[in-house]
């Protein structure tokens, strides 16, 4: 049986060869996830949405990819959405919907600022792809008050250090947990997620 990008895609590795990983299976990404259902981004929207005070406040889609999850924002009423990612011809793909103000890539040390209210990180830490340090990465870059939506898929529940890295934030009172919910990752492939939103102190 042939190998899927998404067969590879839980296998730990560096930041070039993630990076190549997502740069080849740019073109063919939508619909391989497609096949197998993929949730995560509307749950992910609908859940920030739930929350959000101001849907036109400047959204950071970070690890935006092909733009499924600015779509499922899009959808979910949010104006004005920035996209960051490690993948340049993850970029290109997104482009071509035309939801983002903005679309650049970024290493995994870009400072990304801290002008966004709002940030989603849909599909992005976990195994195969960002560290949880991504998870300090954003909440240290968001502004007091500020929202994040983020999902850990199966995979990345699995490894304790990351719920214990998200509990470290909510435990100290650095952030306060909104909502937490388990359900539909991938179907097709018998996967779920947890998306969480959370609010800077």
């Amino acid at each position: 049986m042939t190998e899927t990008f998404l067969d590879k895609a839980y296998t730990a590795r560096d930041t070039d060869s993630t990076r190549q990983l997502y740069d080849d299976w740019s073109a063919s990404y939508e619909v391989e996830i497609g096949e197998n259902g993929y949730a995560t981004p509307k749950r992910c929207a609908e859940a920030l949405a739930e929350f959000a005070p101001d849907k036109s406040l400047p959204l950071l889609d970070f690890g935006c990819g092909t733009g499924l999850a600015g779509l499922a924002l899009r959808n979910a009423g949010f104006e004005t959405i920035d996209g960051v990612d490690l993948s340049s011809e993850m970029i290109n793909q997104a482009k071509s919907k035309n939801i983002y103000r903005t679309l650049t890539q970024i290493e995994p040390d870009t400072d990304i600022g801290e002008n966004h209210m709002l940030m989603s990180a849909v599909g992005v830490i976990g195994a195969g792809a960002a560290p949880i340090s991504t998870l300090d990465k954003l909440l240290h870059a968001l502004p007091s008050k500020g929202l994040l939506v983020f999902s850990f898929n199966d995979h990345a529940l699995a490894e304790s250090e990351n719920i214990g890295r998200l509990n470290e934030w909510l435990d100290c009172g650095a952030a306060v947990l909104l909502f937490s919910e388990y359900g539909d990752h991938l179907p097709g492939q018998g996967i779920n997620s947890t998306v969480y939103v959370v609010e800077k102190a």
